[in-house]
């Protein structure tokens, strides 16, 4: 695959996989587990990530830049995760 995540419709290509997804998937497939720990992004999740995180038990989420679609922060604060927007002046 080429390193596109986009089409021309500027929609995520199908086969593309979300860090998210790709962070916890990886963890599942160890001896770890996602239960309380906290997630460092650079985009804030997806609606689709966003389920993941919670379904994973991770409690706090740290990310630098909100991603067009906000629903997944909303999501993630009602279901009581820790949700926390790094102040980018403090890079």
């Amino acid at each position: 695959f080429d390193n596109c995540c986009e089409d021309e419709n500027e929609k995520t290509q199908w086969y593309v996989l979300h860090a998210e997804a790709n962070a916890i998937l990886k963890t599942a497939s160890s001896t770890h587990d996602c239960s309380g720990a906290t997630l460092y992004l650079t985009m804030s999740p997806c609606k689709e990530c966003s389920k993941l995180v919670h379904q994973a038990g991770i409690k706090r989420l740290v990310f630098i830049n909100k991603y067009k679609d906000t629903s997944g922060i909303e999501f993630l604060k009602e279901a009581e995760v820790d949700v926390v927007e790094f102040d980018k002046q403090k890079l």
